[in-house]
């Protein structure tokens, strides 16, 4: 298997970043860097909004392993 930065399917996903953003590299990773903290802020509250028993225990978490 192909590491991820090689393969099509994200290539044309970073390209289309890029292309939303004018070319602007910085502009592109600022604004993945802001949506990140959004998604893990709407995790957070999805986490405490759970109760235990609806998922047996698992909790939601930010962090990859």
């Amino acid at each position: 298997m192909r590491p991820l930065e090689t393969r099509p399917e994200t290539m044309s996903a970073i390209d289309e970043a890029l292309a939303w953003h004018n070319g602007d590299a910085r502009a592109a990773i600022a604004f993945l860097i802001a949506d990140c903290a959004y998604l893990r802020w709407q995790l957070d509250l999805a986490g405490r909004a759970m109760g235990a028993g609806f998922t047996r225990g698992w909790r939601p978490r930010a962090d990859r392993d």
